[in-house]
């Protein structure tokens, strides 16, 4: 065919079906370059996993969880937990929650409160997250973390870290030292 010869839509689409008539589809090895990712669900919570009484320790509170932390109990002085929230008193120890389920990460919060009572730590930071990965964009580990520390006696106040170290994201947590004498 010449370049002068205009050809019909009609006749082009007969003419490619005409040549690729004999093709055979080429399979390969390689894997498809994209896969959805299914959703984590989470798990309901097993007494079996959970253990050690741990679903006694810590209970589901009706509370409302907004963008930043902020707990205090009675008899704590102002001034304390402004330098807190500032960040003046460092964290000797932190907690990574980032990536574990809710029994997953009960079970460590209650683990790392133990160990920080037991080693008379006064800050300790928890980093929670701030549940932009998780289903509706709702922080799970955070609405929490906030139900549990109010729990634990042991914890006199917590809030949001500040910007530098995690602000919403992250939780600094003020830990009573009475009833942890190891000796001393």
């Amino acid at each position: 065919m010449n370049g002068d010869e205009q050809q019909k839509p009609g006749e082009v689409d007969l003419l490619f079906q005409q040549e690729m008539d004999g093709a055979v589809r080429h399979e390969h090895d390689k894997a498809t370059p994209y896969k959805p990712r299914l959703k984590p669900l989470p798990l309901p919570p097993n007494p079996k996993v959970t253990g050690d009484g741990l679903s006694d320790a810590f209970a589901d509170l009706n509370i409302e969880t907004g963008e930043e932390l902020e707990f205090v109990r009675p008899g704590i002085q102002h001034r304390l937990f402004q330098e807190l929230r500032r960040g003046s008193i460092p964290p000797e120890d932190m907690l990574d929650l980032h990536g574990l389920r809710v029994v997953e990460a009960r079970q460590a919060l209650a683990g790392f409160l133990a160990h920080a009572i037991r080693h008379r730590l006064r800050v300790v930071q928890i980093i929670h997250g701030k549940g932009s990965r998780s289903e509706d964009r709702q922080p799970v580990l955070k609405q929490k973390i906030n139900q549990w520390l109010r729990q634990r006696d042991e914890v006199l106040a917590f809030c949001s870290a500040p910007q530098f170290d995690g602000g919403t994201g992250a939780a600094y947590v003020l830990l009573s030292r009475k009833g942890s004498r190891d000796g001393d």
